[in-house]
C-alpha cells in the first residue's frame, strides 16, 4: 500500500478522508485491507488525530468496518448492495439524460476525449473522475437540481463501484463508447434513447462486476489426477 503525502494544510481531517476513500476507490486499498492509524499518519505527513476522525467518517459511510482481532478493515463489495446502486443509478441517469435531451442540452465533446484518454493510461483515479464528470454534466444539463442533490447521496458508493467496474481492463474502452451513444442521443433531443441507452449502460456496469466478483469466489482447478 502506498498512499500520497499530503501537503501542509489547515483542513486535514477532509484531506485525509478524501485520500483514503480515493485509495479505497481506484484498489489501492483492496477489500479485507486492514486499516492501521499510525501507519496511515506516516505516510500521509499527518498527525493521528485527522487520521482518526477520517476513520470515523470512513466507518459511519459503511467503507470501513470493525474485524474481530483486526480493527478496522475495508468492507467487501456485497453483490446485494450493488444490485440496489445500480437500480437506482440506472433509474437516475435515464431521467437525468431524457430531461437533458429534451432540453437541448450540448455536452462538452472534451468530456468524451478526456474519458478516453484517461482509460487508455493505467490510472484508475483519474478513470472515475473522468466517468463521475460525464455523469455530472448531464446530471447538471438536465435542469433538476433534485437529481445531483441525491446523487450526491450515494456518489461515495458509486465512486467506489466505478472503480471496481475500470479495474476490469476489458470494460474501459466499451464504457465510453456507450458514453458518447448517449451523448449523441441527447444532442438528437432523443429523449428515449438516451434514457434507455442511459439505463443499458448501468446494467452492462453492473453485469460486468458482478461477474468479476463470481470469478474471483470460485475455487481454484482441481488438479488431474
Amino acid at each position: 500500500m502506498s498512499l500520497t503525502r499530503i501537503n501542509t494544510r489547515t483542513d486535514y481531517v477532509d484531506e485525509v478522508y478524501k485520500t483514503l476513500l480515493d485509495a479505497i476507490s481506484d484498489g489501492t486499498l483492496t477489500p479485507g485491507s486492514r486499516i492501521k492509524q499510525e501507519d496511515i499518519a506516516e505516510q500521509l505527513n499527518v498527525s493521528r488525530s485527522p487520521v482518526l476522525q477520517a476513520l470515523r467518517l470512513l466507518k459511519k459511510d459503511g467503507l470501513l468496518v470493525e474485524a474481530p482481532g483486526r480493527g478496522l478493515i475495508v468492507v467487501q463489495l456485497d453483490p446485494v448492495r450493488i444490485g440496489h446502486l445500480y437500480r437506482v443509478r440506472g433509474a437516475m441517469d435515464a431521467l437525468a439524460a431524457r430531461l437533458a435531451a429534451e432540453q437541448g442540452a450540448v455536452l462538452h465533446r472534451s468530456l468524451i476525449d478526456d474519458g478516453r484518454a484517461a482509460a487508455a493510461g493505467t490510472d484508475v483515479k483519474a478513470m472515475i473522475d473522468a466517468d463521475m464528470a460525464f455523469h455530472h454534466a448531464i446530471y447538471e444539463a438536465s435542469g433538476n437540481p433534485l437529481i445531483i442533490e441525491n446523487s450526491a447521496l450515494h456518489w461515495i458508493h458509486f465512486r467506489r463501484v466505478m472503480g471496481a467496474v475500470l479495474q476490469q481492463r476489458g470494460a474501459r474502452a466499451s464504457i465510453w463508447d456507450e458514453h458518447e451513444a448517449i451523448m449523441n442521443a441527447i444532442h438528437q433531443r432523443d429523449g428515449a434513447l438516451a434514457a434507455a441507452l442511459s439505463e443499458r449502460h448501468a446494467e452492462l456496469a453492473r453485469q460486468t462486476l458482478m461477474l468479476s466478483m463470481d470469478a474471483t469466489q470460485q475455487p481454484p482447478p482441481r488438479m488431474a489426477a
